[in-house]
């Protein structure tokens, strides 16, 4: 079996790109960061709570097939540890600037 489209199209990087642009291209960009931020993290949430909502239905007997509740649970998880990755590189760079001597 051969897998393809695995990496993300350049087409569809530059149109997310060009929206995100669309979207922050008026606002202050020192308030961006804690937006976007405080954004990301909402999201997180969102398909942490989508997968928890999906798992009590199909365990409920409800009509929700289980390839869409292993899909949720499978994005959840990799939101979680890329939320937690980006966490550990802020605190990591946060601790590298403290200890820079002026």
């Amino acid at each position: 079996m051969k897998i393809t489209n695995w990496a993300p199209q350049p087409v569809l990087l530059n149109k997310l790109n060009s929206e995100n642009i669309k979207e922050t291209k008026n606002t202050n960009p020192l308030l961006d960061f804690g937006q976007i931020l405080q954004q990301k993290l909402q999201e997180v949430n969102q398909l942490q709570l989508k997968s928890d909502e999906l798992t009590q239905q199909f365990f409920a007997g409800e009509d929700v097939e289980l390839h869409d509740v292993m899909l949720a649970a499978e994005q959840a998880n990799l939101a979680l540890q890329l939320t937690v990755q980006i966490r550990n590189k802020l605190v990591e760079a946060y601790q590298e600037i403290s200890r820079m001597q002026i």
